[in-house]
């Protein structure tokens, strides 16, 4: 009987030792950071729609002062439209899909250089540039700029980090073994004028 009950605390005591020896091992770190990632991927594509939802209460503000920018109103529509299609049609691998992600990223920055011509537009109607609605928006829009500015930089970020677990010894190995479908994930890479908000000072 005590050497049933020995055999049975080492046979516990081994699985304790062997638990504790995966986790400091890093066994946890692939999908720990993996959903890291899809929490910073989640807050970029939140903060991208905030603005989306922003832009037609400013296109109308704007229209009703300066109807005859209609190439410019006509612009920020469409841009808008085809960055909320390309959102709502992302493929579920999007983050590890290079032209996927690509595709996202190209929409967002046409729509910011569109969203930046029409508040230049702006500077040349002082009764515009003065409306308190325009002013709210203008406000709003700053903020949510600075809110994407702060969601690409936790994703890259995060990124960064399970790219390295990914690419480096010997969570490469512990990877290889327990996650053989994990796959670096992909990070915004536009220049930086198309990574600078559109200017919403006046």
């Amino acid at each position: 009987m005590t050497s049933h009950i020995a055999r049975l605390v080492c046979r516990i005591a081994a699985v304790g030792l062997v638990t504790l020896g995966l986790t400091g091992c890093g066994i946890n770190a692939v999908p720990t950071q993996d959903e890291q990632v899809k929490a910073a991927w989640s807050q970029v594509q939140n903060e991208y729609q905030r603005r989306a939802d922003l832009i037609p209460n400013l296109v109308n503000t704007v229209k009703g002062y300066a109807k005859q920018e209609q190439t410019v109103l006509t612009a920020v529509t469409e841009a808008r439209a085809h960055a909320t299609q390309t959102q709502l049609t992302l493929p579920a691998d999007v983050l590890s899909n290079p032209q996927a992600f690509h595709n996202f990223e190209e929409s967002q920055a046409n729509l910011s250089g569109a969203l930046g011509r029409l508040l230049a537009v702006s500077e040349r109607y002082p009764d515009l540039k003065s409306n308190q609605n325009f002013l709210a928006l203008q406000s709003q829009l700053e903020g949510t700029e600075n809110r994407i500015a702060v969601a690409r930089k936790d994703y890259i970020d995060a990124v960064q980090v399970y790219n390295t677990t990914l690419r480096t010894i010997p969570s490469r190995w512990i990877a290889a073994i327990f996650y053989p479908d994990a796959k670096p994930r992909e990070t915004f890479t536009t220049s930086e004028k198309n990574q600078s908000a559109p200017s919403v000072q006046f």
